[in-house]
């Protein structure tokens, strides 16, 4: 990724001084650079609010009876995982990490999850996939990052877009799941 990003700065430096426009690149460049800050602060606060919020559920045993919650779903998803105790509960930290749009937050609970699931392998189980397939594509009811982004940005409603989050949520964890499934048999 580094070699494409110095390749696409090095296109546009050559290209804006053939045109004559190094002065306006660099204006933008630096212009650029400060929005990407205002926006990282502006969004650091959700997500430390966030991060702090499923560090308590942990610590109080909220996610326990979270994942007795979500037991009936992620039972069936993750049938050999779910026997494993620590497996389980970054399962359901992950997931409603995912539920509620962090997916930063998300991100440490479903690495030790797939680390425990991995168990030493050097192949992917059909759950470890599972487990990739539902965080690339997860359900967000609540889509905090995103809410904090719009907000950091000035929109007037930040959550005006729940339904079409809703809906492009459920149709990509079931289109992921459901590949998922097909390609399983289809490799097995």
């Amino acid at each position: 990724m580094d070699k494409i990003y110095v390749l696409f700065l090095a296109l546009s430096l050559l290209c804006a001084a053939a045109n004559g426009s190094v002065g306006t690149l660099t204006g933008a460049l630096l212009e650029g650079a400060g929005q990407g800050i205002t926006l990282a602060l502006s969004i650091a606060g959700p997500m430390c609010l966030w991060c702090g919020v499923s560090r308590l559920m942990e610590e109080s045993g909220a996610s326990e009876k979270l994942s007795r919650l979500l037991s009936p779903i992620l039972s069936r998803l993750f049938p050999k995982a779910w026997h494993d105790r620590e497996t389980r509960a970054a399962l359901s930290a992950n997931v409603s990490a995912n539920l509620l749009g962090l997916g930063s937050a998300a991100t440490p609970m479903g690495i030790r999850a797939a680390v425990r699931m991995a168990d030493g392998r050097a192949e992917a189980s059909d759950e470890l996939c599972r487990l990739v397939v539902l965080n690339t594509a997860s359900v967000q009811l609540i889509p905090a990052t995103v809410a904090g982004i719009r907000a950091g940005l000035g929109s007037a409603a930040p959550l005006d877009i729940l339904p079409a989050v809703w809906v492009t949520s459920f149709c990509s964890v079931a289109a992921g799941l459901l590949a998922a499934k097909v390609l399983s048999r289809w490799y097995s």
